[in-house]
């Protein structure tokens, strides 16, 4: 949600911001918001000066008594009670208008970065850098879900049966790697300064409106039948959810955060053949980080938190490149955002494996996230980002560590969360070799 100020000082330029979105059928809002917040401020002005009037009179009505003055002491009463009946019509028609603005306001887009490249969707994202050298092995790489079935480590049929698709189960060392990677992605950020985090995995309604946009929710969220309470479908939303009407102190920015939780997402649309299996599921886990600071600080962390993702893919010999996401596909709470894609030697292709997102001051606006500054207070910033999201991630796993006779290398970092296995051996050959 941006500044109304905006839309009072500069309406034009909240419209030029909507055209490169391509979302003309939001420019209509900027004009409602701009009379309605016309309205709102001359009933506020009319009411302040009812007041005024109301307390004037009030302390004049005594001194009428006193000075015997009893048909003007009434008249003043009247006189009284006529502005307490106009003040309280006021005061309803402020909180109408309020409203109204509100619904306009939550639906206006974020101000994006000047630095946001311009297009209409996610075909129009621009290639940012390379990191690592893509591989393509001289023998044949299997879907992911026959590298998985050879593992003796995937089961998406019973899960069908107990609920639904979109769901699986994974097994032995599939499973405990899946694990093992979280395991490791939460020390790896300890270990670059970020505190951990365990959050809760459902959050009221208030919390949701004020992490995403509307359309997202509907796409996104799972809600509990009859409470207040929405599954999450990234710890970002409790975490930043966890600031909602505070005011931190400026010394003690910013919050570096990194949080696990299980993630639960409608996934709503049509999906291609190549995102069959673990590509896109209803629930997954995940790894993220979250930073609240001051605005001026925002940029410096964006570039941090997608390095981070970077320098976690590469310790596991994954090969990854950034992707700036261009002005049509970032979500309206966005002010800049890019993705992390992990190379897919089977595919020949980059994937999406992450997203890092700077929102300004949107969150914060609409959760009423403020910073104790000293010359009064101010929003914060808010940023976040994957570090890592498994199943998904297990995907170009273990496609970049596939060898020709199906077995999986476990990269170093693993080995410790992994009993010190250096492979994953397919069934048949772990039969063979008992």
């Amino acid at each position: 949600m941006i500044d109304i100020k905006l839309i009072r000082e500069n309406p034009e330029a909240v419209k030029e911001n909507i055209r490169k979105k391509f979302q003309d059928e939001k420019l209509v809002l900027v004009d409602e918001v701009a009379a309605l917040d016309k309205e709102f401020r001359e009933a506020k002005t009319r009411a302040d000066a009812l007041r005024g009037d109301r307390n004037r009179i009030s302390k004049e009505i005594g001194k009428l008594f006193g000075q015997g003055l009893k048909e003007e002491a009434e008249a003043a009463k009247q006189k009284v009670k006529d502005l307490e009946v106009e003040l309280q019509n006021l005061e309803v028609k402020e909180t109408e208008l309020e409203g109204e603005i509100r619904q306009r306001m939550m639906l206006i887009p974020n101000i994006i970065d000047p630095s946001v490249p311009i297009g209409k969707d996610d075909s129009e994202n621009v290639e940012i850098e390379r990191f690592g050298e893509p591989v393509v092995p001289d023998f044949e790489i299997p879907y992911h879900t026959d590298i998985l079935d050879a593992l003796d480590g995937l089961d998406l049929d019973s899960a069908r049966n107990t609920s639904g698709n979109g769901f699986y189960y994974l097994m032995g060392d599939v499973a405990r790697l899946h694990s093992s990677i979280l395991a490791y992605a939460r020390d790896f950020m300890i270990g670059r300064g970020f505190t951990y985090f365990i959050p809760p995995f459902m959050i009221h309604g208030s919390v949701v409106n004020g992490v995403m946009s509307f359309a997202e929710m509907q796409n996104m969220m799972y809600k509990i039948e009859g409470e207040d309470l929405y599954l999450i479908g990234t710890s970002e939303h409790s975490m930043i959810g966890r600031f909602m009407g505070r005011t931190v102190k400026k010394e003690n920015l910013p919050y570096t955060l990194t949080s696990y939780s299980p993630c639960f997402r409608k996934e709503v649309g049509a999906h291609g053949i190549e995102e069959r299996g673990l590509y896109r599921v209803h629930q997954f886990e995940k790894q993220e980080m979250v930073v609240v600071c001051e605005p001026e600080d925002s940029p410096y962390w964006y570039d941090q938190l997608w390095k981070n993702s970077v320098d976690f893919f590469r310790s596991l010999d994954i090969p990854v490149r950034t992707l700036e996401c261009c002005s049509g596909d970032l979500a309206d709470l966005k002010v800049k955002s890019c993705d992390v894609e992990a190379w897919s030697p089977r595919q020949k292709k980059y994937f999406e494996v992450g997203s890092c997102s700077n929102l300004g001051d949107a969150q914060a606006r609409r959760l009423g996230i403020r910073i104790k500054g000293e010359k009064g207070n101010y929003f914060a910033h808010t940023l976040n980002n994957t570090v890592v999201a498994p199943p998904r991630m297990l995907i170009a796993f273990f496609e970049n560590n596939l060898e020709a006779d199906g077995s999986v290398r476990i990269p170093e970092p693993l080995r410790p969360y992994m009993g010190g296995q250096e492979k994953l051996l397919p069934a048949e050959q772990k039969k063979n070799a008992l």
